[in-house]
Formats: structure tokens, sequence, C-alpha cells
């Protein structure tokens, strides 16, 4: 049933036995009940009826079924602890009058440096409302700081076949997403980003550093992993997906296959044609640190792939690029002197 119907329903047995009743003489679980029904704009309306609504309407339990259904998808634990600490900052920057903290956002400029203290990395822009309205209400605030893009959140973006970590704000009028990375200075990733290319950080571990495997031993041929990569060694790693191979000692039969005990690791990347140097990469289990080289480039530490979602996601991208690579010879027509070759005059 509605809220609407609810509350209407309520008021009309009312009328009939002649009781004056308004919304605040409604027993607490039922009104309860009522505003849990209410979509996000009709919270807000209902916030302006009194100031008693207005607390109620800005409750943290009512906004975190609105975030879950809406944003979800994209924000995770990482976005949550980010959110928290712009909190903080907006409240200390309140108490000590600095004008520049609420006029640029919790960090300042986002055209100006990295911030230091920021662990992960997000962006506030205009954070003076969280000391006004939304003061106390965490989810709200957070809600309405997502659906204007005022607030860039950390996610991970697919970029062809690599996930790249990013800084994401939200066009609420396109219902899409453009993303930036900071790497010796802001600049875009991509713009008309759909919800499907971005995903939630599945570990915390910032672009910047290497992750630490806790897998290496377990891994046998035909495990799926992410594998965090770089170009040079200054710049943010990627990860990009792969399956661990075999050693080409090795005939694959997995009765006398003993690739698991090799202290070195075969990892492939199918997206590339077998005569391709970026096919695979051999690495040794031993080491724990960055390997590879400029040719192929460095790869980091190895997240084991557990979830069939993920895999199953991964693999409809290499089908989706299989497909794009063949595509202009679906639609090649040989030449007329192919098609109708001369073999001489008449």
């Amino acid at each position: 049933m509605s809220s609407k119907r609810l509350l209407s329903g309520i008021m009309e047995k009312n009328e009939e036995k002649g009781i004056n009743m308004s919304l605040m003489d409604l027993p607490e679980a039922t009104l309860d009940c009522i505003l849990k029904w209410l979509s996000p704009i009709e919270l807000c309306v209902m916030s302006m009826v009194c100031a008693s609504l207005r607390d109620r309407c800005g409750s943290n339990h009512l906004w975190e079924k609105h975030m879950e259904f809406k944003w979800g998808r994209v924000i995770g634990e990482v976005a949550y602890k980010e959110w928290q600490c712009h909190i903080r900052k907006a409240k200390e920057g309140t108490l000590l009058g600095d004008y520049f903290t609420n006029l640029n956002g919790s960090l300042g400029s986002l055209s100006g440096t990295w911030p230091d203290d920021l662990y992960l990395g997000s962006y506030l822009e205009d954070c003076g409302n969280l000391n006004g309205q939304f003061s106390n209400k965490f989810m709200k605030a957070m809600y309405f700081s997502l659906e204007t893009g005022r607030f860039w959140f950390p996610a991970q973006f697919y970029k062809g076949l690599t996930i790249y970590n990013a800084l994401f704000s939200y066009d609420s009028k396109s219902d899409i997403f453009q993303a930036r990375q900071h790497n010796g200075g802001w600049r875009f990733l991509g713009k008309n980003i759909g919800w499907d290319m971005v995903r939630i950080p599945p570990i915390e571990t910032p672009p910047y550093t290497l992750h630490i495997t806790d897998c290496f031993y377990d891994l046998k041929p035909g495990d799926h992993v992410e594998i965090q990569r770089r170009g040079i060694t200054e710049t943010h790693y990627g990860w990009r997906y792969g399956v661990i191979g075999h050693m080409e000692s090795c005939n694959g039969n997995e009765n006398y296959c003993h690739c698991q005990h090799n202290e070195e690791l075969v990892v492939e990347f199918k997206q590339y044609p077998e005569a391709s140097y970026m096919r695979k990469v051999v690495l040794n289990r031993r080491n724990s640190g960055e390997q590879g080289s400029r040719a192929t480039g460095f790869f980091g530490g190895i997240r084991k792939l557990h979830n069939h979602h993920d895999i199953h996601l991964w693999n409809n991208r290499l089908t989706a690029q299989a497909l794009q690579m063949m595509e202009p010879r679906l639609h090649y027509a040989p030449p007329v002197e192919a098609q109708y070759p001369v073999h001489g005059h008449q």
C-alpha cells in the first residue's frame, strides 16, 4: 500500500467518526511507516510542513533506503569513509572560522594540489551546506551531494579491458557520470559514463600503492584474476583482467600438471592475439614487489576472482571486444575487379 493511500485511509476513518486529527496526532509507529514510503522529493516536501517533520524527514534511517536503492551499485565502504572525513573537515572549518574551507569545499579548490591528508581521495564542492540544514543529517546530505554532482566520490571505471580508480561526479539530467583522476595533475578519464561502467572498489588499496598479494601460492591454471599494471613506474596502477595459464613445459593435462607448484606464475591476457608479446607475462611467486619491464609494463598485486558475476562481466567485455575487432571484416566488400576478374580480351 502506498503512503498516500495509507494516509487517506486513516483520515477518512477519522472523519467518519467525527475525529479532527492532524498528521502529527498519528501514533509514532504509524507516522514513521508513512514516511518510509515517501520518495526523496516527497520527504523534502513533507519536511517543510513544520519543524517537527523537518527533523523526522531528515532522519538517517529514512534516507538509508534511498541511498541503497539509487547509489548501492556504485557507493561502497570507501565512499562512506570519505564522506565522514568531509563532514568532520567541514565542521572543523566552521569552528575555526575557515572561510576558504567553506567557500571551495572541504579540501580547497578542485584545481589545486592533491590533499595529502585524505588517504583514499575524493572531493566535495561547496561544503557550506553541511553546517546548515544538513548538519546532522548524514545520509540526506550525502544523497543530495551525490544527486547534484557536488560529491566526487571514489569508485572504479571500466575503460576498455582495464579498470581505473577515479573520482566520479553524477549528472542527474542525463543520468551519467564523468570521471577524473589526479596523477601529477587533474585529468579527465571520461565523460558520458553509464552506470554499468562504474563499480565499487572491491579492496581499499589506493591506485598509487602496490597491493599485497595473499593468494600467490593458491593460484593454479584456469583461475581468474585481476592484476595491477602500469606502463611506467611514475603513474597510478590500473587493474587488468587475466587468467592463470600453464608453463611452456606443461602440456595442460590435469593429471600431470605441476604448474601450481612452480615458482613461476603465468598470467594470460586473452584480449591480445596469441602471437602478441602482451599476451602473457611470467611472474615469480617469491617476489612480492613490482615485476615487469617497460616493454610489457610493470605488474603489481593480484586479486583472485571468486565471484562468478565479476568473471561473467569480464567475459562479456572480452566477447564485445572480439566482435568489435571482427566488425570491419564482416562489412568488408572486395573491389569490383576482385569480384569479377578479367581473364583477357574477347
